[in-house]
C-alpha cells in the first residue's frame, strides 16, 4: 500500500477541531460514496480492505485476519462495555446531532463502536465513512476523545496482571522515526530497573521501521505470545516485546481500514483513539510517548503540529487513568547511525553494552528516565538509573534472557549478546549477511549541516529493509550504517556511508540519492537536543 492518501509527499497536516485541506476533503467524499456504491453491506467492504497501518509507525494487520467482524469474545467484551446505555441509538440522530453542532454523549459513542463489532451490528460500512468524516470535519472534543479511546478499547480483551506489579508496569509509544530502535533498549533496561514492560509493537510499512521486524532478523525469535507465555515471560524476564492479537482492539482494525480509503487517516481524534486504545488495553500504570517532530516525521512536521498531537494523547491517555508524559523529540536526522533490521539490533546491542550514538543513548535515557519518576514521583533519578543499566551490563543480560524466552536458541542468542560490537560488522558473525557493501565517498570537504532521512529511509525500502505493502517480504540483511553524522567534519573522498546490499539492488540512481541526502557548511554546525520539550498532564 505504501504511504496512505493523506501521507504523499511532506505527509499530512492532522485535523482536530474542523480545519481541513478542500482538496482533500472531495477525495474523501469521493472514497466515501465509491464505498457505499461497491457493496451491499459492511461485510463485504471490510473483508475487501487492503492491509492497513496503524498511524504510529507500527505495521498493522491484514483486515482478513479478523474477517471483518470481531471474535466472540471481543463481541462479549464490546457488548459488557455498553450495558450502561439506556437505550438504542439511532444512528441518522447523533449524526445530525454532531453536524448540527453537538456533543456526543459517551453512551452514543459507546452504542457506535460495540454496533461495528457486533458480528450481526446495525452499523454498515457507508456510515461507519459517514461516522469518520463527520469527526474529520467536526472533530471531536477532548472528552469525546477520551470516551472514543475508551470505548475502543474495551472492544476486545485486555490484558490483565498480578496486584503486586501494579506500580511497576509501564510501556513505551512512538509515533515513528528512521533509525528508531529505541524500544530494543528500553525495554530491557526499564526490566532491569525493576519495571514491568508488556510492549506491544507493530511491523514497518513504507518508509518506518517496525520494531517487530528488527527483532526477527535474529532467528527464532517469535513475536506472536499467548496471555499465558506473555505473562510467563513477564514473570520471568520483566518485559516482552510482541505483536498485537486479533482480539486486541477489534474496533480500531475495523476503523482504520476505512479511515485508509476515507482520507480519515490524519484526524487527530482517531489518531489519539487509535494509539492510546492500544496501549490503555495493555493495562499499564504508565506510559510515555515519543512524539517525532520533523521533516520525516509521519505526522508532526512543526513544533505546533507536535504539540497538539502530544497534548490529546496525553489528555485521553490521563483521563483513562494511566499516568502519561510526551516527549517531543526531533526527526529531521536518523536516529543513531544504522538504518535496517539487522544493523539496528547491532546498534541496540552497542547501546545495551554502553557504546553507540550519543543521540539513540540520550533518548533511552530522557524516555526511561520520565517513567520512573512518573511512578516513584521524583524519590530517585529515573535518568540515572536507565544509565546504570546500560553500563553495567543489566539491560544487556535482560536483552538476551528476553529472546531466548521468546524463542531464540540459547547458545545463538549468547553469541549475539557476547559480541563486544566494537565495530558494527561485528554482527555479521552471527546473523546473516549480505551480499554486498559498498562504501559512499564525500563529494566535497566541510561538515554535516543534515542528512535527510527520509530519503535515507525510502532508499533502504528500495533494498528490501522495509515493505511498501503489508504482505511484503522484508530483507533483513540490508541497509545504511553512517560512518557520519550531522557536526561531523568530512573531507573530499573520505568514507561516509556503508551501503549492505543483495549483488544488483544498489544501482547508480540509488547511489545518487544517498549523495543527494547530505548538506555541507563550511561552518562547525552545532547539533540540538533531540528533545525538544516535555508535555504533562494540564
Amino acid at each position: 500500500m505504501g504511504r496512505t492518501r493523506s501521507q504523499k509527499k511532506t505527509g499530512p497536516a492532522y485535523v482536530q477541531n474542523g480545519t481541513r485541506n478542500q482538496g482533500s476533503a472531495k477525495r474523501s467524499a469521493s472514497c466515501l460514496i465509491a464505498a457505499q456504491e461497491s457493496s451491499n453491506g459492511k461485510r463485504k467492504v471490510l473483508r475487501t480492505m487492503p492491509p492497513v497501518k496503524s498511524p504510529n509507525g507500527d505495521g498493522g494487520e491484514p483486515l482478513d485476519s479478523v474477517a471483518g467482524k470481531a471474535s466472540a469474545a471481543a463481541a462479549a467484551a464490546a457488548a459488557a462495555a455498553v450495558a450502561g446505555s439506556p437505550r438504542h441509538f439511532r444512528f441518522t440522530d447523533i449524526m445530525e446531532k454532531k453536524l448540527n453542532g453537538g456533543t456526543w454523549t459517551e453512551d452514543e459513542i459507546k452504542w457506535f463502536i460495540s454496533e461495528i463489532v457486533k458480528e450481526n451490528g446495525t452499523i454498515e460500512a457507508s456510515q461507519i465513512g459517514a461516522f469518520l468524516m463527520c469527526t474529520f470535519i467536526k472533530g471531536l472534543n477532548a472528552e469525546e476523545t477520551a470516551c472514543l479511546t475508551k470505548a475502543m478499547m474495551l472492544s476486545g480483551d485486555t490484558l490483565s496482571w498480578p496486584k503486586e506489579w501494579e506500580d511497576k508496569l509501564v510501556d513505551k509509544h512512538s509515533t515513528g522515526g528512521v533509525g528508531d530502535k529505541v524500544s530494543l533498549i528500553l525495554a530491557p533496561a526499564l526490566a532491569a530497573c525493576g519495571m514491568k514492560v508488556p510492549m506491544i509493537s507493530g511491523r514497518g510499512l513504507g518508509h518506518t521501521g517496525g520494531t517487530l521486524d528488527k527483532l526477527e532478523s535474529i532467528p527464532g525469535y517469535t513475536v506472536h505470545l499467548q496471555s499465558e507465555r506473555m505473562r510467563k515471560i513477564m514473570e520471568d524476564v520483566g518485559c516482552c516485546i510482541c505483536g498485537q492479537t486479533a482480539n486486541l482492539v477489534p474496533a480500531d482494525k475495523i476503523l482504520y481500514g476505512i479511515r485508509d480509503v476515507t482520507s480519515t487517516v490524519s484526524s487527530l481524534p482517531l489518531i489519539t483513539g487509535s494509539i492510546i486504545s492500544k496501549k490503555a488495553a495493555e493495562s499499564v500504570n504508565a506510559l510515555v510517548l515519543d512524539v517525532k517532530v520533523g521533516k520525516s516525521a509521519i505526522f508532526s512536521q512543526d513544533e505546533t503540529l507536535g504539540r497538539e498531537m502530544a497534548t490529546s494523547l496525553v489528555k485521553a491517555s490521563s483521563m483513562l487513568g494511566t499516568k502519561s508524559t510526551a516527549l517531543m523529540t526531533r526527526m529531521d536526522n536518523p536516529i543513531g547511525c544504522c538504518i535496517g533490521n539487522t544493523l539496528e539490533v547491532a546498534e541496540s546491542i552497542q547501546c545495551l553494552r554502553g557504546k553507540g550514538p550519543t543521540d539513540l543513548r540520550t533518548l533511552v535515557e530522557e524516555l526511561g528516565g520520565c517513567l520512573i519518576d512518573s511512578l516513584l514521583q521524583g524519590t530517585c533519578n529515573g535518568k540515572q538509573q536507565i544509565s546504570d543499566t546500560l553500563d553495567n551490563g543489566t539491560a544487556l543480560a535482560k536483552f538476551q534472557d528476553m529472546i531466548i524466552a521468546q524463542g531464540v536458541d540459547g547458545c545463538l542468542a549468547k553469541r549475539l549478546c557476547g559480541l563486544p560490537m566494537d565495530n558494527i560488522d561485528e554482527v555479521w558473525q552471527v546473523l546473516k549477511k549480505a551480499e554486498n557493501k559498498t562504501q559512499l565517498k564525500a563529494e566535497k570537504t566541510g561538515y554535516i549541516s543534515s542528512i535527510n532521512s527520509l530519503e535515507l529511509a525510502k532508499v533502504c525500502l528500495e533494498l528490501g529493509a522495509g515493505r511498501a505493502v503489508a504482505t511484503a517480504a522484508v530483507d533483513h540483511s540490508v541497509g545504511v550504517n553512517l560512518l557520519a553524522h550531522v557536526g561531523s567534519h568530512v573531507k573530499k573522498g573520505e568514507s561516509w556511508v556503508t551501503v549492505y546490499h543483495q549483488a544488483s539492488d544498489f544501482t547508480e540512481k540509488l547511489s545518487n540519492r544517498l549523495q543527494a541526502t547530505l548538506e555541507y557548511s563550511d561552518h562547525p554546525v552545532s547539533v540540538p537536543n533531540i528533545v525538544i520539550d516535555v508535555v504533562r498532564p494540564s
